[in-house]
């Protein structure tokens, strides 16, 4: 092992950890201890002393394929350590990895077996949970669903996390929005399924693990509406976005409000805000998606548009919470059918794109 660490690196991969209770040597080590392919880890100390991390890397901390740098910015947010660290990249390709996650053992050899395989400039991990779930995200198409992947016929904007294995000459320049409390990943991804080239997607290969044992997160706590979509300024300022065609900015639009508007939707009732508060701001998230879109609410079920009617009238929190309970009986008719019954089948409405999330659940 101590060999290949004198090897010009294949694979960057970046872990930012900003606390010494993330088990970061977890992280560390399922990318050294199961990789045939030469790597690097880069370890970004975020607002933490790096020597506290030094130590809690043990001994990956003398392998010669482990760097660690610090960044000291004072920001609560990933995006700065995870530009930090991709500044650092001068491998062929790169990955991104939790403090708290690992790589399944052989993950990154059979991604760079299916990127040479596929040209792929973007190889998408399959993301397994440590409950024993796999993330039904992004609901790719059925028949298609392991190469050549688009954006919008795959559905794409569903993962807003870059986990898997990137080609550094085509998207090495991208960088996570920073200023923002969450959604510094959006843009990023945004532009990612835009503009990359034959998309991979490894679904049958070893995957990336997330775990639910950190209680630190940095963009965990409330927030305001306006601050959570924030990220819809940099979305908008992408060359990509602007470039995109109507289909793709709805398929784009109709993931902002099923996935984004109806979180927001759930932290007002949960108490993050005041309905009185929040409305206007909520209303102002419709009337910019609309914007982008103005036919992606039509795609929405039923029980969500009358989740919306009840944001734009009802000062009943109660009333508005059941309403979110039952957009999400997705075994009942109104939660999947649109308003309009012949937008049933639409890519974008929710039949397709639930069966496609589960197929994908199913895969090993």
């Amino acid at each position: 092992m101590g060999d290949r660490g004198e090897q010009t690196p294949e694979v960057d991969v970046i872990i930012p950890v900003h606390s010494e209770m993330r088990p970061v040597r977890r992280a560390a080590a399922s990318v050294l201890d199961h990789t045939e392919a030469a790597v690097r880890v880069t370890v970004i100390a975020h607002n933490i002393e790096k020597d506290i991390i030094v130590r809690n890397l043990g001994d990956v901390a003398a392998d010669r394929r482990v760097r660690v740098l610090n960044l000291d910015d004072g920001i609560r947010s990933p995006a700065g350590p995870m530009n930090a660290g991709l500044d650092h990249v001068t491998a062929p390709f790169f990955a991104v990895l939790g403090s708290d996650d690992e790589f399944a053992p052989g993950a990154i050899d059979a991604w760079l077996g299916l990127q040479r395989a596929t040209n792929a400039s973007v190889v998408l991990a399959a993301i397994d949970l440590v409950s024993g779930r796999r993330d039904p995200f992004p609901p790719v198409r059925w028949g298609r669903r392991r190469r050549r992947l688009d954006a919008r016929r795959d559905r794409l904007h569903y993962r807003s996390a870059p986990l898997g294995l990137l080609r550094t000459a085509s998207h090495g320049g991208l960088r996570f929005t920073e200023g923002l409390s969450s959604g510094e990943d959006l843009a990023y991804t945004c532009a990612l399924w835009l503009t990359g080239t034959d998309i991979a997607y490894a679904l049958a290969l070893p995957p990336y693990v997330g775990h639910d044992d950190a209680e630190d997160r940095v963009t965990e706590g409330s927030r305001s509406v306006e601050r959570d979509f924030a990220f819809l300024d940099a979305v908008e300022d992408l060359d990509a976005y602007r470039r995109a065609g109507s289909a793709d900015r709805t398929a784009l639009a109709v993931k902002i409000l099923r996935v984004h508007f109806f979180d927001a939707v759930r932290a007002v009732v949960l108490g993050a805000e005041n309905i009185s508060t929040a409305r206007p701001h909520l209303l102002a998230v419709l009337e910019r998606v609309a914007a982008m879109s103005p036919s992606a609410e039509a795609l929405l079920s039923r029980a969500d548009r009358r989740v919306i009617a009840a944001v734009r009238t009802s000062e009943d929190i109660i009333r508005i919470g059941e309403l979110l309970d039952r957009r999400q009986r997705y075994r009942t008719f109104n939660a999947l059918v649109p308003q309009n019954p012949l937008l049933t089948l639409h890519a974008q409405a929710p039949v397709r794109t639930l069966l496609a999330g589960l197929s994908s659940t199913t895969v090993r």
